[in-house]
């Protein structure tokens, strides 16, 4: 079996990695089925599959105060196991196996993530645990003389324990067990709780026998019919039956008699090799068959999380592609050119007589600007500009930036159980303070990476002249006006402004550089600038995406789960044919 071995390892493992952090329908009862699957097949069985000759586990298990404790103590005629009103009173649960095979127990063959400590005797009423705070259980081992070679006995916590841990760990014994030795009384054998463990017994085919405790004498005659009866609709109409009337001896155990059945039984299973293995193989086989059958379960839990990861994800991608649209627009429109940048252009080239000239189109256009150099004897300082251009492009950018942010909150929000998703957002995203400086170096450095375009494109010497004579810094400026100068979205007044201000800023660039130069250059700035604010922007919507990443919003996929799932039948169906 060790392919088959082979291929339930593969499968553990990817259990193991299955990330579920999104609140979908069926993601916390998956993750929880991943969970338990994998600790069962650490748990049972590959140890199984891998020792099918090691001695038998039989689980005693059942409610709380069903006499479980009492029945091992009765078994063995000694009191190992503590039994009190007392409750909870199996928090670390008792192993008592034959003398001589402590060592398939010993190690980590079965349940691995107990560690293992030698039995000192029953713990008294006053020593047991209560409440969240008790150190880890541990598996207590203890060998017996009146244990029969080829099995063990495990006394169980309650299945319906007040301390959820006991609960779990209950559930985690049971699935370790080759056979159930299940304990109920007969005021509680009709209970909820009991049979929803009985019906998974019938589902993983395993080996079963039912204890009925604590039978008031006169009543079995009424209750064990009733029960074989519950047992038959429940398919386990197979199922060993062992009542024991409500006595007890003057050493405190049950008398022998009462018990002669059940021992028998265990014995019969232990002593014979051929019986105990056909046990393991029937448990083994029925416990696979029921993991097996859960693989939809898992795969549609992960169909789910894909889909609600890529509606996330398209969600951040949709806005962040909104948001570069939105901006590059604006940049085309004209809003950009409000009020504050138009003034500041028309302070650099004054309004007067030279506009006029410009405007009548006497004379060539190259004299013109030589003249208003002239006239104004130094090239103009740009500053105020400058800084009115950043003011416009921050607000701008910043507005879009977190325009796009509430965007993928608010539909984020719509996820179930999304708060630690946005509370982590939050955790990593840029402060307004921290956006805006971001902003604004943006803009500087594409603002000095556009004034040394302009130096760079005047390379002959007369057109070099008239670059230095007019001033780079305000051929810049003028690129800009260029680049954004639009009516689309200017209204009253502005309109006028802003056309004669871009007609006067493209024939002065025109005068310098010709035509072809002029649209080259301002090609190249205004790709410049949206692949600057479109990696500005892609800042804020990686958030999102390193998020989810930090929450483990991967591990395997729906196609990879069932993979495995398909490798084991096929390892199965193989192992068969030999």
């Amino acid at each position: 079996m060790t392919h088959v071995a082979h291929e339930l390892e593969r499968l553990r493992n990817s259990l193991r990695t299955v990330s579920l952090p999104v609140q979908t329908p069926s993601a916390e009862a998956a993750a929880s089925l991943c969970s338990d699957l994998a600790q069962q097949l650490e748990d049972y069985i590959l140890p199984r599959y891998h020792s099918l000759d090691a001695p038998l586990l039989a689980v005693i298990g059942g409610s709380t105060g069903s006499g479980k404790s009492l029945i091992i103590n009765s078994l063995v005629r000694e009191k190992v196991a503590l039994s009190t009103a007392i409750r909870p009173t199996t928090r670390h649960p008792l192993l008592l196996h034959a003398g001589g095979e402590g060592e398939w127990f010993e190690g980590a063959r079965i349940l691995p993530g107990l560690p293992r400590v030698a039995h000192e005797g029953p713990r008294t009423a006053a020593s047991v645990e209560l409440g969240v705070d008790a150190p880890p259980s541990q598996l207590q081992l203890a060998p017996h003389v009146r244990l029969p070679r080829g099995l063990a006995l495990l006394d169980s916590p309650d299945i319906d324990s007040v301390v959820e841990h006991n609960r779990v760990l209950a559930g985690q014994l049971l699935a370790a067990a080759d056979l159930w030795i299940f304990v109920t009384t007969a005021a509680r054998y009709s209970d909820a709780i009991p049979w929803n463990l009985l019906h998974e017994a019938a589902e993983r085919n395993i080996v079963l026998a039912v204890v009925l405790n604590r039978i008031p004498i006169g009543v079995e005659d009424e209750v064990v019919p009733d029960l074989r009866t519950r047992l038959s609709e429940a398919g386990l109409g197979a199922t060993p039956i062992f009542p024991i009337v409500e006595a007890l001896d003057p050493e405190g155990f049950i008398p022998e008699s009462a018990l002669l059945p059940l021992g028998e039984w265990i014995n019969r299973i232990a002593v014979d090799a051929s019986s105990r293995e056909a046990v393991a193989r029937q448990t083994l086989a029925g416990a696979t068959s029921s993991l097996l059958a859960r693989e939809d379960e898992i795969v549609t839990a992960l169909q789910e999380q894909t889909a609600a990861i890529t509606r996330m994800e398209s969600t951040v991608r949709d806005n962040l592609a909104v948001a570069e649209r939105n901006f590059s627009e604006s940049l085309a429109d004209g809003t950009l050119l409000r009020a504050e940048v138009i003034s500041r252009w028309q302070e650099i080239v004054g309004t007067g007589e030279w506009m006029r000239r410009l405007e009548r189109g006497i004379s060539s256009l190259r004299d013109r600007v030589s003249g208003w150099i002239r006239a104004r004897g130094s090239a103009p300082s740009v500053a105020g500009f400058e800084d009115a251009l950043e003011d416009s492009l921050l607000v701008s950018l910043v507005a879009t930036s977190e325009e796009m942010i509430a965007r993928i909150e608010s539909q984020w929000a719509a996820y179930p159980d999304s708060e630690k998703l946005l509370s982590a957002v939050e955790t990593h995203l840029r402060t307004g303070v921290e956006r805006e400086g971001a902003a604004a170096r943006l803009i500087r450095e594409w603002q000095r990476d556009l004034v040394e375009l302009v130096s760079t494109t005047g390379r002959d010497k007369r057109a070099m002249a008239r670059v230095l004579a007019v001033g780079v810094n305000v051929l810049g400026a003028a690129l800009i006006i260029v680049i954004f100068a639009s009516t689309a979205g200017l209204t009253g007044a502005e309109i006028a402004v802003a056309g004669g201000t871009a007609v006067a800023a493209q024939r002065v660039l025109e005068a310098i550089f010709g035509d072809d130069a002029v649209r080259r250059m301002a090609t190249r700035a205004r790709e410049d600038l949206v692949e600057r604010t479109t990696e500005f922007l892609g800042a804020d919507a990686a958030v999102f995406e390193m998020v989810m990443d930090e929450l483990g919003v991967s591990g395997e996929s729906p196609r990879e789960i069932r993979d495995s799932f398909t490798a084991v039948r096929r390892a199965l169906d193989e192992e068969g044919e030999r």
